[in-house]
């Protein structure tokens, strides 16, 4: 074969292959990274120093708990190993804390901590709750690049009923360019009874469902995720009659523009929970999505099946008297235990298409 012929037979076979291949070349300029979302009450992280316009005094040197430099600079560590933890292999995009007074202890958690490194940026709320405690949400912004935020307030339902936290709605930018909305969420105690606390929390879930709808019903592809203690159980009242918030399993229908709960489905499985009470393990920490990220040909997506509580054995000591054991806590009522938090976090995967 000459010369010429056989340039042009080669220009020939290059442009052919070229012409297959052209599409699966666009197709790799996409990438894929898996992210953790976490949910964590982190019991009564004060600083030591006292704010008159709340009740901290619990959480002061010379109180009865004897809340000091040392106890708090431990308490900091702990909680920073466990998210460390959680993330495992990566440090978790997103972080809901319940039960946190103030910035300065966010920045001391952020800046003086072994999650330093991790260049975490916060949000948090300034609510009327008289004890002062708060919610927060820790973003890497690499990944989630916040637009805007607001707090909204929850009125008691009940004069006997005192203020609550603020409930936190964050809208920020994905790497794909998608919006996702991340409400966190501490609803009403208990302490006061069921009775007369529960529309306090079904107010609360009222707001929360409200937002949700509206972001649902005016984006074109709405992303919600709601994580939080809300203080009751899947089945109750304000998750699933207010909130609507559906138990996911393998055999559900999914709608985009409703709710669904990641964890309420493992419920039914003996000793499993976040919390423990009266020997007795339940969950009250909660992670909440829309049917939108739950769509396996989403760029963004999640499943129940990724979602789980992180039940390590660190974060665990013995239950001596129920037997078992329970969350290796700061204080046992008024003793120092010099533990992590009377809560476990829950924390969920989400896998992320973007291009490059």
């Amino acid at each position: 074969m000459c010369k010429t012929n056989y340039t042009r037979l080669s220009a020939f076979l290059a442009s052919f292959f070229m012409l297959f291949l052209l599409p699966s070349l666009q197709a790799q300029t996409k990438d894929t990274i898996f992210f953790k979302a976490v949910s964590y009450n982190v019991e009564n992280l004060f600083d030591t120093e006292d704010d008159s316009l709340k009740n901290d005094n619990e959480f002061l040197p010379t109180a009865i708990r004897h809340w000091d430099y040392h106890k708090y600079r431990k308490k900091l560590d702990n909680l920073a190993k466990v998210i460390i933890a959680v993330g495992d292999d990566e440090i978790p995009a997103l972080v809901a804390l319940c039960e946190v007074e103030n910035d300065t202890v966010m920045r001391d958690l952020t800046k003086y901590s072994a999650l330093r490194e991790a260049d975490y940026r916060y949000l948090m709320t300034d609510s009327k709750d008289e004890r002062g405690i708060d919610v927060a949400l820790l973003y890497q912004r690499h990944l989630f690049k916040p637009i805007a935020s607001q707090s909204f307030s929850i009125e008691p339902t009940d004069k006997q009923l005192s203020p609550t936290r603020d409930v936190l709605h964050a809208s920020g930018l994905l790497i794909n360019g998608d919006t996702l909305d991340v409400i966190v969420c501490h609803f009403p105690s208990r302490s006061r009874g069921t009775k007369l606390t529960e529309p306090y929390r079904k107010r609360a879930a009222k707001r929360v469902k409200a937002t949700a709808d509206s972001i649902l019903s005016i984006r074109q592809h709405g992303q919600v995720l709601i994580m939080g203690d809300l203080n009751d159980y899947p089945q109750s009242p304000s998750i699933a009659d207010v909130l609507k918030a559906k138990t996911l399993n393998d055999k559900a229908t999914i709608y985009p523009k409703e709710l669904y709960h990641l964890l309420a489905d493992k419920c039914k499985e003996q000793g499993f929970g976040s919390y423990k009470y009266q020997g007795r393990w339940q969950l009250l920490d909660h992670i909440i999505v829309s049917g939108t990220l739950l769509q396996p040909d989403s760029p963004l997506f999640t499943s129940h099946h990724w979602t789980d509580v992180y039940k390590q054995t660190f974060l665990l000591s013995e239950d001596e008297r129920y037997g078992g054991y329970q969350p290796f806590r700061t204080y046992y009522g008024m003793k120092y235990l010099g533990g992590y938090s009377d809560h476990l976090p829950i924390y969920t995967t989400f896998r992320l298409i973007y291009e490059m």
